[in-house]
């Protein structure tokens, strides 16, 4: 099949402008590259949390469908927490448009759970590759946070177990032509939890261009934030995987020293309850007027690149976190980051060279926090170190272009198991 006649589906969760996010981004950023090779990208996914069933986003087509959670007794706020993260759906129709799409190279999932069991189940029956990206990560992830998302399920029935066992979703991952991971650390368990090494590392990356130039002054007038400020950001979904709380009283202890500082925090509420939570401890703490918090930019704003050039230094104090996209596009503006030591985010930044670092479940992890933060109030000239290092190590290594080179080959070797396979069974 010539690449100009076949379709790379990638099947996410969900995927819709107003609550983008990491996996979004990396699915556009190496759609756009897999064009410019000639072939045809397509998102294939649920109708979660969106207004219409065909879109284009950027010239990438996405296709929903619609889609239900098999547990008896769901109420609306219920579905609402499962669309928004973590929800095991199931969606029929988008299982036959998974069997009848024309012309497909692979099959590319980016969840498991159901969902990845209708892209296996489809792959076999089509006889064709498929490949799964860990996006969250699988083999560390948090018992906390796994309770969280399974939360809205408690106490309910859940009927769509023989579903599940029918499309071989424990099997996803076993199965697969290859696996993706984004934290290196999971590589090596994974293939020992899988049995086979069909796993490889490959990181996000990044359009620098695009984060290289924006108008933090502007951005600072647009949301009432003074110009003088010493502005710390944090842009990322509100969740509690992401620690919002954490930085805010870290950023307190920095507010009682220097009351011109001020927090920005961005991002989609995926958790509402959360979000409520961290209102509530910004008025208890009287840091309404040191503290914004805006909803996710939309991810073609400008508005975007000028939230990191209005930014002295950018923060993320996930207690999670498998790679952190949002470092790169922070270091691509030339904004030094202060961060959680944890996951793949904590062999991204390089403690005291791209970032200053901390244990994000330590005791005094607060207290940690707080200080790395008062040393960059207190040392522009090593903001400037940082945040020039940072960026040198975006432009070098996580480039999309670069990213999309390795995506082909895994893609190819993902092609070459399949055929072996065929061929002991032919």
């Amino acid at each position: 099949m010539s690449p100009r006649s076949s379709q790379i589906l990638h099947i996410p969760r969900r995927f819709v402008p107003h609550e983008w996010g990491g996996t979004e981004t990396v699915i556009l950023e190496c759609a756009k590259q897999q064009r410019q090779q000639g072939y045809l990208p397509k998102v294939l996914t649920s109708m979660a949390l969106a207004n219409g069933s065909e879109e284009s986003i950027e010239r990438l087509p996405v296709s929903r469908f619609p889609h239900h959670y098999p547990f008896s007794g769901l109420g609306s706020r219920d579905i609402l927490a499962l669309d928004k993260k973590g929800g095991n759906l199931l969606s029929w129709s988008l299982f036959r448009a998974l069997l009848s799409e024309p012309n497909v190279r692979l099959f590319h999932a980016h969840a498991l759970k159901r969902l990845g069991g209708m892209v296996r189940s489809a792959a076999r029956l089509r006889r064709l590759p498929y490949v799964v990206s860990l996006h969250g990560g699988v083999f560390d992830v948090p018992c906390e946070e796994a309770a969280a998302m399974a939360r809205p399920t408690q106490g309910k029935l859940e009927w769509g177990k023989p579903l599940g066992a029918l499309l071989g979703s424990r099997r996803v991952l076993k199965d697969a032509d290859h696996v993706i991971c984004v934290d290196p650390s999971e590589v090596a368990r994974a293939q020992s939890e899988l049995g086979h090494d069909r796993v490889s590392y490959l990181p996000n990356g990044v359009e620098i261009d695009r984060f290289a130039t924006g108008d933090g002054a502007s951005f600072r007038s647009k949301h009432n934030i003074p110009q003088d400020a010493f502005v710390v950001l944090c842009l990322s979904r509100i969740d509690a995987q992401k620690n919002q709380l954490g930085l805010l009283r870290s950023f307190t202890r920095l507010y009682q020293d220097r009351p011109a500082a001020h927090l920005v925090l961005i991002g989609p509420e995926t958790q509402p309850d959360y979000a409520k939570r961290l209102r509530e401890e910004i008025d208890q703490r009287g840091l309404a007027r040191a503290v914004t918090m805006l909803p996710g930019i939309a991810n073609g704003s400008r508005d975007l690149a000028d939230a990191f050039h209005a930014a002295d230094v950018f923060s993320l104090a996930s207690r999670h976190e498998p790679f952190g996209i949002v470092v790169l596009e922070a270091w691509s503006a030339g904004c030094p980051v202060v961060s959680a030591r944890t996951g793949g985010l904590g062999r991204l930044v390089s403690d005291g060279v791209t970032g200053l670092t901390f244990d994000p479940l330590a005791e005094d992890a607060e207290r940690a926090l707080s200080a790395h933060l008062r040393t960059m109030a207190d040392h522009p000239e090593l903001r400037a170190s940082l945040g020039s290092a940072g960026k040198a190590e975006a432009a070098s290594r996580y480039t999309w272009r670069r990213v999309s080179e390795q995506l082909e080959s895994i893609y190819q070797q993902a092609e070459a198991h399949l055929k072996e396979r065929q061929d002991r069974c032919a």
